[in-house]
């Protein structure tokens, strides 16, 4: 099996994994993510923030962007504008955001783009990942081209029933330094200080 077959595999594994769970867990563990995200410092000292705006069974993000708002963040949200690429576009309302593709929310057209130079902390969604921020994501490719570009602070968002030990990953595969669950903050594997 090569490395693409690995991946599907994974992902189709995980998506059966994720059905089953209850949701209640899904809710608990998706607070206490938002709760960890919004006590990091590197979060507290972000002027600017790119986060998605989770949907379906995916970690609900939107305290993390009220918040981002409400303490007067510069928000940046994904907007798709092709296959495997995205843009990053301010938003300074939840109200903006209206589902696109795939039925992600994502903000209109015509929002400001900000570059990946401009953004302090990135919060990133996968399927799965291990706590050393190596992620299996949709399999579309835009987070690793926005990875590929970005020298900032970033953490994946993942629920601790949906870490995996074993990642396939491939050259064009960034690993994230920062893995948050509902535990906490993990740093390069290891147990980490929110604060």
């Amino acid at each position: 099996m090569n490395k693409q077959e690995e991946k599907q595999t994974l992902r189709l594994r995980l998506r059966t994994i994720e059905n089953r769970l209850s949701p209640r867990y899904l809710a608990e563990s998706g607070r206490a993510i938002s709760a960890h995200l919004l006590a990091m410092q590197a979060y507290q000292t972000a002027g600017t923030v790119f986060c998605f705006a989770g949907a379906g069974r995916e970690i609900d993000t939107r305290p993390i962007l009220i918040d981002a708002l409400a303490t007067g963040k510069s928000l940046c949200v994904p907007l798709c504008t092709g296959p495997g690429r995205m843009e990053l576009r301010q938003i300074t309302a939840l109200e903006q955001l209206s589902p696109g593709a795939y039925g992600i929310p994502e903000p209109p057209e015509d929002s400001p783009a900000i570059l990946p130079d401009e953004v302090d902390l990135a919060i990133l969604p996968c399927v799965t990942c291990n706590y050393y921020g190596q992620r299996l994501g949709h399999g579309g490719g835009y987070y690793d081209r926005f990875l590929a570009h970005y020298r900032s602070g970033a953490v994946l968002l993942c629920r601790e029933r949906l870490i995996r030990a074993e990642i396939p990953v491939a050259a064009h595969d960034y690993p994230v330094p920062w893995v948050l669950t509902e535990r906490g903050l993990y740093e390069d594997g290891t147990p980490a200080r929110l604060g």
